[in-house]
């Protein structure tokens, strides 16, 4: 396997694990009350924490300072948007987990963030 391949994937492994950890074990119900609402504090401190997973793995991977900010600050804006945008979503419609609807919506969410992450992979690379 080339190296750079086996580098990316790597980081996708790593930002991966990241967005599990941040997205599932470190929210409670602050922020999941919370976050629908734009700008509130519960909103930021998800995003913050997922910026700083992702600010130990682009360390971990080596990227470039101004690499890690322009991709950190792109996180920081899709990540909060789209988590408003399926939390509010979500709330207009009273959908719960008994809802097909409130699956397709958490699905969909958990996909653009996968996206989000090749994309930051693709920029490092470009980057490098």
């Amino acid at each position: 396997m080339d190296a750079s391949v086996a580098d990316v994937l790597v980081l996708l492994l790593l930002l991966q694990t990241k967005h599990v950890i941040a997205d599932f074990f470190l929210q409670n119900a602050y922020i999941i009350q919370n976050r629908r609402v734009y700008g509130h504090p519960a909103g930021l401190l998800h995003v913050a924490i997922h910026l700083l997973g992702s600010l130990a793995v682009l360390l971990v991977v080596g990227a470039a300072p101004q690499t890690i900010a322009a991709l950190l600050i792109v996180e920081a804006v899709l990540h909060y948007h789209l988590d408003w945008v399926k939390d509010n979503f979500v709330a207009r419609r009273a959908l719960t987990p008994r809802d097909a609807v409130y699956w397709y919506a958490t699905g969909t969410d958990q996909f653009l963030h996968q996206l989000t992450y090749l994309g930051m992979a693709t920029w490092w690379i470009f980057a490098r």
